[in-house]
């Protein structure tokens, strides 16, 4: 795992450190080839510059968070923000389900919308993938 990555899930209390601890095995197993470094605060993983997934710790749990995940067609994912985003929150280690990360960070190589340039696009998104 990242160093940073480590730092940042050391810094959580036990079940949020054991909830960002799985979730970033999880995503470095399914991810391996993207690139994690902390971004804005949290940790997020990069395709070729353009991020595709990360978590943050909340008030109320810990948010997994994929930048195209309104795409995924995916009934577990809640709607973020008003671009593609779409996210999953969690308050105990045991409400993580392997199998569901794995097809999400999955997708999250396969859609892709180009987060990357939008402020170059002037807030438009355009799909990659």
């Amino acid at each position: 795992m990242n160093k940073t990555t480590q730092a940042y899930n050391d810094g959580l209390d036990a079940g949020d450190k054991e909830i960002c601890d799985t979730l970033a095995e999880l995503i470095n197993t399914y991810l391996p080839e993207a690139e994690n470094k902390i971004w804005h605060a949290h940790p997020v993983w990069f395709l070729d510059g353009n991020p595709v997934a990360g978590y943050s710790k909340l008030k109320d749990g810990v948010r997994l968070f994929f930048w195209s995940g309104q795409s995924f067609d995916e009934p577990g994912l809640t709607k973020s923000g008003s671009f593609k985003a779409a996210e999953k929150r969690y308050t105990a280690p045991d409400q993580i389900n392997e199998e569901e990360v794995q097809r999400w960070v999955k997708k999250s190589r396969d859609i892709q919308w180009d987060y990357k340039n939008i402020v170059k696009r002037k807030g438009k998104l355009e799909r990659l993938k």
